[in-house]
């Protein structure tokens, strides 16, 4: 999820509520302790220099019950940190305390935030000499295809 839709979001919804990936929520007086802009330069395997920015949510839980985030106030965080740090319409990610950080993607069903689970990836596949994907094909098109070898070619 984008900046823009969260910030449309938050204007049409009353109250706020993130899913994590098992379908538990994260408790209702969570904390969203900051909003800001995460850049990232690195070198692939492959030698590739790359530079990524997300914007990040951290959401953290304490023992304040009695606190609720409001969509309207939450927007107001997020307006503040797009003029102070000049975020752009980028990518959301959220950090959440599990038994280490965690980091997930955003999505909306309608009613709830859904913190989806991200995951690594070889991003030079090719250069380190790894398959992009499985090479599916049809036992009869191989067979097709091949030429020269029958079964009393001599060539098995």
């Amino acid at each position: 999820m984008k900046l823009k839709e969260i910030k449309t979001i938050l204007t049409e919804i009353k109250t706020i509520a993130f899913q994590l990936p098992d379908g538990s929520l994260v408790p209702n007086h969570f904390h969203v302790t900051e909003v800001g802009k995460i850049s990232k330069d690195f070198i692939d395997c492959g030698g590739t220099v790359r530079h990524e920015q997300v914007a990040n949510f951290q959401l953290w839980e304490a023992n304040d019950y009695d606190h609720r985030l409001h969509p309207e106030k939450l927007l107001d965080i997020i307006e503040l940190s797009e003029k102070i740090l000049k975020i752009g319409n980028l990518d959301i990610e959220v950090e959440y305390q599990s038994q280490t950080i965690g980091k997930y993607d955003l999505e909306f069903n309608g009613k709830t935030f859904l913190l989806t689970p991200k995951q690594t990836a070889c991003l030079a596949l090719s250069s380190c000499g790894l398959p992009n994907d499985k090479l599916k094909v049809k036992i009869s098109e191989i067979q097709k295809t091949t030429s020269g070898c029958t079964p009393n070619s001599g060539c098995c």
